[in-house]
């Protein structure tokens, strides 16, 4: 897709990898981006960062109705979302000791909030002429996150439902790409305990491979909405592992058995 004169809408813009992307599809081209985060805060410190092709606003991307809200306000004021990048996304460790809500919280925002993104600009998109999503997922959602139950389960997810729209809504002029890295130097790395007994995630796993920095990331992203490219991996070593797995299910996951008692083994 070309990026020239676009309208974009970036979700989690107030740091990391939405902030890099923010800065880099206006860099592309992209007429006007809207820094969209739970944190507005942090959005107007990415939109001041842009300067007048950018504005900020408040956006839980759980809240259907929010999301409904924005994109129709976009298209009387805008025209219209070009492009949607769902990047919202946070961290908590842990599995079954966790409650029921800490699981759906996390599904809310890194599945339901992709799939109200979708429901919200894609018919309006299809009526233009066609338009592009961009879904944050993680390396996860093709292998798995040792330390936390919920965030492999919801990035898995995430991936099926970039792959779903991808099948069904191609040949009606919208283009999917799913990103998925592994470690990202953003504020889900370096995390400490939280509350309920659970754990902000800061797996060895995920760092196996080296820490990118956002920026990296963000251009792998351009790069693949300009080629209309469905997976990005901005960890070239993800394509061999997910290819392992598919291979040879039993002995992935008997290595990562065995990769999870190494990773025990170190933190003791």
């Amino acid at each position: 897709m070309d990026i020239e004169g676009k309208l974009a809408v970036v979700t989690g813009a107030g740091s990391g990898i939405g902030r890099a992307l923010a800065c880099r599809l206006v860099d592309a081209g992209a007429r006007f981006v809207v820094c969209a985060d739970l944190d507005v805060d942090t959005a107007l410190e990415t939109a001041a960062l842009i300067g007048a092709k950018a504005f900020a606003v408040h956006l839980d991307v759980a809240d259907q109705n929010a999301i409904d809200g924005l994109v129709e306000r976009l298209e009387v004021e805008q025209g219209g979302v070009d492009i949607f990048v769902s990047n919202a996304g946070y961290a908590l460790g842990g599995g079954l000791n966790l409650e029921t809500d800490q699981w759906r919280k996390m599904m809310e925002v890194h599945l339901w909030a992709h799939l109200n993104a979708a429901r919200a600009v894609i018919p309006g998109m299809i009526e233009r002429g066609g338009g592009y999503l961009l879904n944050t997922a993680s390396a996860a959602g093709l292998l798995t996150q040792l330390d936390s139950g919920p965030y492999a389960v919801s990035k898995h997810a995430a991936v099926a439902l970039a792959e779903w729209l991808a099948i069904n809504y191609s040949d009606r002029g919208i283009g999917v790409s799913v990103l998925c890295p592994q470690a990202v130097r953003t504020n889900i790395l370096g995390k400490r305990r939280g509350k309920s007994g659970g754990n902000k995630t800061n797996s060895n796993q995920a760092a196996q491979d080296g820490i990118l920095e956002p920026e990296k990331v963000a251009d792998d992203c351009i790069r693949a909405i300009r080629e209309e490219k469905f997976l990005v991996l901005p960890h070239m070593e993800v394509a061999k592992y997910f290819a392992n797995k598919a291979n040879d299910y039993e002995r992935w996951l008997n290595g990562m058995r065995r990769f999870r008692d190494r990773l025990r083994q170190k933190r003791n």
